[in-house]
């Protein structure tokens, strides 16, 4: 409604000089303040269904703020923010400061950041200011207004009454009467203000206050206490409540202003050149009519419901009828009323033809505007990308998808013929309609036109270009295509070629290197087809450049089809080239060199194959030879004598082999096939033969030496070996413990031995039980002495020779002083002497006092007390002293 309600100067504000930020309020004065203010504010925010509690904690985020003052502006603000930061309460506040200050208020050192902090004093003064601006400046009596109006009001209403004097609002209120007047003056059956007394202001004003929240709609917005225990009330504090008096009491007069005011507006019919200022004059008519009359409707059905109520009580109180000064009766706003809604009825159908007048104009020239912007926008860049020439540089799938792209737009641009002849007809219906900026309309027009063509013109000139280009193109793909398939199995035969040239072979016959001698024959033969090919591959790269160079095509890249080069094909088989006589050389080298290596072969092998067996001949017979019992043993001698030097006269032969292997070894000849004999297989066996023959001389040898000592005839010696070969079941030459304990069974001697302990040796225990079994009788001592004979190195086996001279001993008739005292060396520790305790800890109890009893005492220097002489007592013993 600002633009029908005459904005008034804002005199009115000049009492808010008095508000000095600096001062601290009188408590008594900010009591009342928020009392009055908070009821005041919730008098209004009540229309929207709320209301605040606390004055300066309810308002800091503004969002009630806001509320406030659109309810009491019939206006709306801007979308106040949500959140719960403090800077999105600051901007609600601003949002509201700034309502305040485009309804021409001064805000005198208010900000934003004080009211979202809670200062009380700027939230008060805010307060103040709102109710200044929209509860007191309105207010007119007689060429008055603000408070000078509102005080005139008051003190024209209270005149009559007695005591009371209007004169400020501050202390002419104290006693109340000032209140119950005003009531009285209005509603007189509210109040009996004849009972009233001057003295008794708690009475009077809790009266009004009840009276007034009561019947009048107006909140309590002070407590009597409040007003009558301050020297001075808050002025303000007075002034919102009798301000809140005068709008419910001067409704007709209020009414009437407005009325006075909205008709000039509504009979305003000067018109507008464009639709948008047409379309504000209708947007302010529908805010009139459903903002700011609706509430006016409300006023004048209550001032007639009010009037009429007043008139009955007055007539049946026989009191004189109510009559309202001169222009301010019921009539007199009935007739306002109905000039305001002629005049309103006129200013909407004008308001109608107006709009649709314009709205014809303007939606043309919309339309034109709209498919004009359209149009252009579609066109732009166009012209460009019609000249420009990335065909030439495009692959052949880069120029079949421009095609596509340029039949794409070729359609399109087939579609906006239709546009561009609206746009034409448009402009035409425009002209004669005399549209008043039909010049602008025209230039746009004749310059879409002249696009238009110049677009054809060049769409035509591209396709015939991206043709041509593709057919060169496919040409050119079709070639590299074929140059692809035929170049890469081309390049990969020749890399084949040239790792299998340049291939290390290690062969090892001549047959592998035949094999290889012939592939390479084989390969050679290919080569002048593979040339041929060659040529053919180059040839077709040739006409690719025959036709770029024919044409000017400038191509964009290489074959997409492989990455080979010609110049890598003619590197490549220019290197195969090379490394074909390489090979032949190779090849002939490596054969002559097998060719050796089978020679030395074949001679290695034609000696290895005769020494071999001849070494193995040889093992055999002197094996024979030593366990048969042909002739006597100096016939065996003989026969081995004769086979050791013919052994020795084969060792040239042996050397020679040598020599021949060290040459083998020199050529890197690692097998043979002429032979399964190896140089290590010769020198082993020669080795076994030499040791072999050795061995069996000199047991031989040690056989007769046994048999002469000892006296043993041939027929026992050939006893000893039938039954020594007998159980040699592995022809190893010597005789394990069992197998010699069977040998001693099968002679006659019965040896007892422990089931138990069949381990395949005789241990300790065994042999000493096989000899007792034989009928030795003896201790640990002598038992040791047997055995480091019969197996003086503790081999675990007995050899023939050891047997021999075991059975010699045991068929001899006696045994002689040596042996006796060896005996006796063995018993006593190697001592020259032996003591009691160890002969009867060795010996059988009477053996051994037999011994002590004709042993005579030792004197040597290393005698010992109680040091027996044995060696004189086993030299009697044999008869070779006197004991």
């Amino acid at each position: 409604m600002d633009h029908y309600d005459s904005q008034q100067t804002n005199d009115y504000m000049q009492p808010e000089e008095d508000w000095d930020r600096d001062l601290l309020l009188d408590p008594a004065w900010e009591k009342q303040q928020r009392k009055t203010f908070t009821a005041w504010c919730n008098s209004h925010l009540r229309k929207a269904g709320t209301q605040i509690e606390n004055i300066e904690e309810d308002f800091r985020d503004g969002l009630k703020l806001m509320l406030l003052l659109e309810v009491i502006s019939g206006e709306r603000l801007a979308k106040p923010e949500r959140g719960k930061m403090r800077v999105h309460k600051i901007s609600n506040v601003n949002k509201a400061l700034d309502f305040i200050a485009s309804k021409g208020v001064k805000l005198v050192s208010i900000g934003a950041e004080e009211i979202v902090d809670g200062n009380v004093k700027m939230t008060l003064g805010m307060i103040w200011t709102i109710i200044l601006r929209f509860a007191i400046q309105d207010i007119s009596v007689e060429e008055t207004s603000a408070k000078e109006g509102l005080l005139l009001w008051c003190q024209r209403k209270t005149a009559p009454y007695k005591n009371v004097n209007i004169q400020n609002f501050h202390i002419s209120w104290k006693d109340g009467l000032g209140f119950c007047a005003l009531i009285h003056r209005h509603r007189p059956e509210l109040i009996d203000y004849g009972k009233l007394r001057k003295d008794d202001p708690l009475t009077n004003l809790n009266t009004a206050f009840d009276v007034a929240e009561k019947y009048l709609d107006i909140p309590k917005m002070l407590d009597a206490e409040d007003i009558v225990g301050t020297a001075r009330p808050d002025e303000k504090a007075i002034m919102t409540y009798v301000s809140s008096f005068y709008h419910a009491f001067s409704g007709a007069q209020k009414l009437l202003e407005w009325i006075r005011r909205t008709i000039p507006w509504l009979e305003n019919r000067a018109p507008e050149n464009t639709m948008h200022a047409m379309q504000q004059k209708l947007e302010d008519f529908r805010d009139y009519r459903r903002l700011h009359k609706p509430p006016k409707v409300q006023e004048k059905c209550q001032l007639e419901i009010n009037f009429n109520t007043l008139q009955t009580k007055l007539r049946l109180s026989n009191r004189p009828a109510f009559m309202p000064s001169e222009g301010r009766m019921v009539s007199d706003i009935n007739n306002a009323w109905g000039c305001l809604e002629q005049a309103e009825k006129g200013y909407e159908e004008w308001l109608l033809n107006e709009i649709r007048r314009l709205e014809r104009l303007d939606h043309l020239a919309e339309k034109f505007r709209q498919k004009a912007s359209i149009h252009e926008a579609w066109t732009d860049g166009k012209e460009a990308m019609l000249r420009q020439k990335d065909y030439e540089t495009a692959t052949l799938s880069e120029i079949k998808a421009l095609l596509k792209k340029h039949e794409a737009f070729e359609s399109d641009l087939a579609a906006h013929q239709d546009r561009v002849e609206q746009i034409a007809a448009i402009a035409q219906e425009l002209n004669e309609l005399d549209y008043y900026d039909s010049p602008s309309v025209n230039a746009r027009c004749q310059k879409i036109c002249d696009q238009w063509d110049n677009l054809g013109a060049l769409t035509q000139k591209r396709r015939e270009a991206l043709e041509r280009t593709e057919k060169l193109l496919e040409t050119i793909d079709q070639l590299y295509l074929e140059y692809a398939k035929r170049a890469a199995p081309f390049n990969n035969w020749m890399e084949g070629a040239m790792e299998d040239l340049q291939d290390t072979f290690i062969v090892h016959t001549i047959e592998e290197i035949q094999g290889l001698t012939t592939a390479h024959e084989q390969f050679k033969a290919t080569l002048p087809d593979a040339d041929k090919e060659r040529l053919a591959i180059l040839g077709i790269h040739n006409e690719v450049s025959k036709i770029v160079q024919t044409y000017h095509v400038n191509m964009a890249g290489t074959n997409p089809y492989t990455t080979i080069t010609p110049q890598e094909i003619n590197s490549k088989w220019d290197h195969v080239r090379q490394l074909v006589p390489r090979r032949d050389q190779a090849l002939t080298e490596e054969h002559a060199r097998q060719q050796h290596n089978e020679r030395l072969r074949k001679q290695f092998a034609a000696q290895a194959n005769v020494i071999g067996p001849w070494i193995q001949t040889k093992m055999e017979e002197i094996g024979r030879i030593s366990i048969e019992m042909h002739g006597t043993l100096e016939d065996q001698l003989s026969h081995l004598r004769q086979y050791e030097k013919s052994i020795v006269n084969y060792k040239p032969k042996i050397d020679q082999l040598e020599g021949d292997h060290q040459l083998i070894q020199e050529a890197l000849i690692f097998d043979n096939k002429h032979t399964n004999y190896t140089m290590e297989h010769i020198r082993v066996g020669w080795e076994q033969l030499l040791t072999t023959i050795a061995r069996t001389i000199n047991e031989v040898e040690n056989q007769i030496l046994t048999r002469d000592a000892k006296g043993i005839s041939q027929e026992q010696m050939n006893e000893f070996r039938a039954s020594f070969n007998h159980f040699d079941r592995d022809h190893s030459g010597t005789l394990g413990p069992e197998e010699f304990k069977a040998c001693l069974i099968s002679l006659g001697y019965d040896i007892g031995n422990d089931p138990q302990k069949k381990t395949g040796m005789m241990d300790t225990d065994d042999f000493r039980a096989c000899l007792i079994s034989m009928g030795y009788n003896m201790g640990e001592a002598e038992f040791a002495r047997i055995m480091s004979i019969v197996d003086p190195n503790r081999l675990g086996v007995v050899t023939f020779q050891a047997f021999i001279d075991f059975m010699s001993r045991e068929t001899a008739d006696t045994d002689t002083a040596d042996q006796v005292m060896a005996s006796f060396k063995i018993l006593a520790g190697d001592k020259n002497y032996i003591t009691v305790d160890e002969l009867r800890r060795e010996l059988p109890p009477d053996q051994a006092e037999y011994c002590i009893a004709r042993m005579a005492p030792y004197t040597g220097p290393d005698a010992v007390p109680g040091a027996l002489d044995y060696m004189s007592f086993s030299t009697a013993l044999y008869g070779e002293s006197d004991l």
